[in-house]
């Protein structure tokens, strides 16, 4: 099960053999039924996994409505980094949409993994920029794309997700009801 986590880690940083059994014995397998929260509304995030298998979403709850802002899969890491790292609690909320497997690492099993792995805090850092860049790509995103456009891009950059998630919550993603989604598709297989 480690194997793929090595294989992405090793994508930034090199590890020796005695590093690599670290990471095997740091993280720990952990099994999401679908609709099981990684992070309920609340909780203070304690861990960072990493997806075998499954698919997660982040989302909000704004006054009862869920708003998504993204979506993890397969050999993505996932996390609340602005309830990790501060140890607070979270607005946000991560959720299984699929009978998921990850690899977690709790918090302090993680400095562990800075200290004891030598180009540990390097890679740390360079997982914490790609998630902040992907973060304001989003933001961004969302405040200057039109739905249309949205959904687009979501489907040239996960084109294998369109037939693993509902269509209610690629709209909420989208920025959109489903009906509107449903006119948004219409109008796109037209063209």
């Amino acid at each position: 099960m480690t194997a793929d986590l090595i294989q992405v880690i090793e994508q930034l940083i090199s590890l020796t053999p005695a590093e690599k059994k670290l990471v095997q014995d740091l993280f720990k397998e952990k099994i999401y039924k679908k609709g099981d929260f990684f992070l309920a509304e609340g909780d203070t995030c304690k861990h960072v996994g990493f997806i075998t298998k499954g698919i997660v979403r982040y989302y909000i709850n704004d006054e009862g409505e869920e708003k998504t802002y993204g979506f993890s899969k397969e050999n993505d890491f996932v996390s609340n980094y602005e309830s990790f790292v501060p140890q607070t609690p979270s607005q946000q909320i991560i959720q299984a949409l699929e009978d998921s497997v990850l690899l977690v690492i709790s918090r302090n099993d993680l400095q562990q993994f800075y200290t004891h792995i030598k180009e540990g805090e390097r890679f740390g850092r360079l997982v914490i920029e790609q998630v902040f860049i992907q973060t304001l790509k989003e933001r961004n995103s969302f405040y200057t794309d039109s739905p249309e456009f949205r959904y687009e891009k979501f489907i040239q950059q996960h084109p294998d997700l369109q037939q693993r998630l509902s269509q209610y919550y690629i709209a909420s993603y989208v920025g959109v009801k489903p009906q509107s989604l449903s006119r948004i598709r219409k109008r796109l297989s037209v063209s």
